[in-house]
């Protein structure tokens, strides 16, 4: 669990720090730019790192398993 979440905040980093490179692997991505304007894609590459970094982190401290039990735990069983 701790391991996966380090690798996680990792790949969140480098998804922030290495945007432009991605960027100009993939091309513009049209949903981006049509919902957060010109320049989406460096926006919603930002916002993609930043939340799997976030994610990890609660998965690596537990507590999204513990949200999640909270929360969807009556509805999954």
């Amino acid at each position: 669990m701790l391991i996966q979440g380090i690798l996680g905040m990792i790949v969140g980093f480098l998804i922030i720090v290495f945007r432009k490179n991605i960027k100009d692997m993939t091309g513009n991505i049209g949903f981006a730019e049509k919902y957060f304007g010109m320049g989406g894609t460096w926006t919603f590459l930002a916002f993609l790192g930043g939340a799997i970094f976030i994610l990890s982190l609660m998965w690596a401290t537990g507590s999204l398993q513990n949200f999640l039990v909270k929360f969807l735990g009556g509805i999954l069983g």
